[in-house]
């Protein structure tokens, strides 16, 4: 079966198989995306990976409205776990975004109609067939990237929202070799 190269041991692959690339439209998950997206940043997607489990449980399952709420010790506690990325401003990016998400689900009713609203709806379906084809960003994650600025988001530059609209399936980056390609 052939795979996007990056999927390259038993935790990326499984990955890869059942998450990376599909349409994704649930608030939570979502947030969980837009989180984690931003904790990579400076890292490998698999020290994410590995972490995740550990980043449900800190930030009460991705509930936007908890982590909304966190106090600054809550935070503060967060930064002796080793079972997450120990970065101050990451960790406080996460609650910052909820509350943003906040505003944007209020003014949009949703935060999958706020994201989604960047492709018009729609997935982009790119037709890679090299993974140096596959761009870091583009004009449209540059745009989301500066909308999500503006409206309070944190550590969601350009690169960081093409990575986004990858994962959540905004956009299919699946090489046209892989199997995944035409299941998403």
């Amino acid at each position: 079966m052939q795979r996007c190269t990056w999927a390259t041991d038993d935790l990326l692959c499984a990955y890869h198989d059942t998450e990376w690339g599909a349409p994704l439209h649930d608030d939570r998950m979502l947030f969980e995306f837009l989180c984690l997206e931003g904790a990579q940043a400076g890292l490998s997607w698999r020290t994410v990976l590995a972490k995740r489990e550990r980043y449900r449980e800190v930030f009460h399952g991705f509930d936007i409205a908890r982590v909304a709420r966190m106090g600054d010790r809550e935070l503060e506690k967060l930064l002796t776990d080793p079972g997450i990325i120990r970065n101050r401003l990451k960790v406080g990016a996460a609650r910052d975004n909820a509350r943003a998400a906040l505003n944007a689900i209020e003014a949009h009713g949703s935060l999958d109609a706020y994201l989604w609203s960047f492709v018009e709806g729609r997935p982009v379906r790119n037709r890679w067939k090299t993974p140096a084809e596959v761009p870091a960003t583009t004009a449209l994650s540059d745009r989301m990237s500066k909308t999500l600025k503006k409206d309070g988001f944190r550590f969601v530059g350009s690169t960081i929202c093409y990575a986004l609209m990858q994962a959540t399936g905004m956009v299919n980056d699946h090489l046209v070799g892989c199997f995944r390609h035409r299941q998403v």
